[in-house]
């Protein structure tokens, strides 16, 4: 209804003011209308970005790999994060195992137990060291083979990790230093470094039945290496006497 419409009874100063009203009113009105159709800030901008990807190939590839390497980077903080909790658990059950006598897990599910503790004084680094060298037990800690000698026995021990966790330490290990290594039946022992090597994983030479008592401590070899190859670094220990 149009301001001449409007009842002769309103004042003339009220008669204008309820046309102000109107057109006041009708200008939000249409203002709100034009806002509920548009997609919110957020979504344009989104909708903008997207856009200006999509026309710039290098800037789509760019966002690809920028994505790619944060997920990179989250994998390998989970993967040390991962690593430190479980030697924690595990060292742990180590602690109880030397107290009951008996193999204690680390928790509920777990299929193996820590049987023996790793130790470089000189870099004051090691680790807990769970039985057998599975891929589920590699990722919590060093795995000592099934079919080599207790450590400290006759034979040969041998204990693998992975290069970029628990065995990060062996790039800095030279001969002449001391390996420790406490089983879980608490008998200790002490090596000797003796060598350090590269052989293929295949023709690495580790011999259980080998003369006296020997320890050798294995990972991927390059240590910087992204991807697993054939080469391990091979480092073989000789037990003090």
């Amino acid at each position: 209804m149009s301001t001449s419409n409007t009842p002769s009874i309103l004042a003339p100063a009220a008669r204008e003011g309820v046309g102000r009203m109107r057109t006041t009113g009708s200008v939000r009105d249409r203002q709100q209308l034009v806002a509920v159709g548009q997609p919110s800030r957020g979504w344009r901008s989104l909708g903008a970005l997207w856009r200006r990807l999509w026309l710039s190939p290098r800037r789509a590839i760019a966002a690809i790999l920028l994505t790619c390497g944060l997920v990179s980077f989250g994998q390998g903080i989970f993967i040390l994060v991962k690593a430190g909790v479980a030697q924690v658990l595990l060292s742990q059950a180590f602690d109880a195992s030397l107290k009951s006598g008996v193999p204690v897990k680390p928790w509920s599910w777990a299929d193996t137990w820590p049987v023996a503790r790793l130790q470089v004084a000189r870099l004051n680094a090691g680790a807990i060291a769970l039985d057998g060298a599975s891929g589920q037990a590699l990722a919590f800690g060093p795995g000592h083979l099934s079919g080599t000698a207790e450590p400290g026995d006759a034979g040969l021990s041998v204990f693998a990790a992975h290069r970029d966790t628990h065995f990060s330490f062996l790039k800095d290990v030279v001969v002449g230093d001391v390996v420790s290594v406490q089983r879980s039946d608490g008998r200790a022992f002490d090596f000797i470094v003796r060598t350090t090597r590269i052989a293929r994983f295949d023709a690495a030479g580790l011999d259980p039945h080998r003369s006296g008592a020997w320890l050798a401590l294995t990972t991927c070899w390059p240590l910087d290496a992204r991807v697993r190859g054939p080469m391990r670094l091979i480092i073989e220990a000789e037990l003090v006497q």
